[in-house]
This record gives C-alpha cells, sequence and structure tokens, in this order.
C-alpha cells in the first residue's frame, strides 16, 4: 500500500499568521489560518474540515464497497461530515463528527 503525504506550513503568531496546507498528490494546495479556524465566513481552509472531507471520502467508500459485496448497485451515494471542534481544557478538541448519507439504489446488480 502506498504511503500518503501531506504537509502544513505557519508564517507570523498564531492570531495574525497564516499558513499553507497541501498534499502531495497537488489536488490541493491552499491556505488556512486561525479565523479561518475559529470564525465562520472564511475563505481559507481549516484542519477539521479537512478531516471532515476525509472522514466521508472514506466512509463513503467503505459504504461503496459493502453495498457492491452485498450485490446493491447505489446510483449515487453523497456524505456530510460535520466536525465539532470545543474548547476542552486548555486546548481544543473534535468532540464531534457527524456523519450524514444519502444513497439512492438503482437496483441490485447485473
Amino acid at each position: 500500500m502506498p504511503t500518503r503525504n501531506a504537509e502544513a506550513e505557519w508564517k507570523g503568531n498564531l492570531a495574525e499568521g497564516s499558513g499553507r496546507l497541501k498534499v502531495g498528490s497537488g489536488a490541493f494546495d491552499g491556505p488556512y489560518s486561525f479565523k479561518s479556524r475559529f470564525e465562520e465566513g472564511q475563505s481559507a481552509t481549516n484542519p477539521e474540515e479537512l478531516i471532515g472531507a476525509a472522514h466521508a471520502g472514506c466512509f463513503t467508500m467503505a459504504l461503496t464497497a459493502q453495498l457492491s459485496r452485498a450485490g446493491i448497485r447505489p446510483t449515487r451515494i453523497h456524505t456530510d461530515a460535520n466536525v465539532k471542534l470545543e474548547k476542552v481544557g486548555e486546548g481544543f478538541s473534535i468532540t464531534r463528527i457527524e456523519l450524514d448519507t444519502e444513497a439512492p439504489m438503482s437496483g441490485p446488480l447485473p
């Protein structure tokens, strides 16, 4: 199995600095900041958003595999991930990830 990689770089102090997150495949390279992590309406990403995308992607592929093994053909599977970041003690923690999946079916495999 391949080893996947990603990287993060930060410049400046925490509140006013900014950084970039980049995946090894080149499919994503984008900014993140304190504001994009802790405030609504920012145009940059954040680690929790990327964790949510990864979780939704893994779950959706695993569900597709299980349905296929059962002879069920989904026409489309769509999963939303809601990642809750909260202050816990002195730091912050992901306290919940909720997945909401929609999967219309077209019938059994031929």
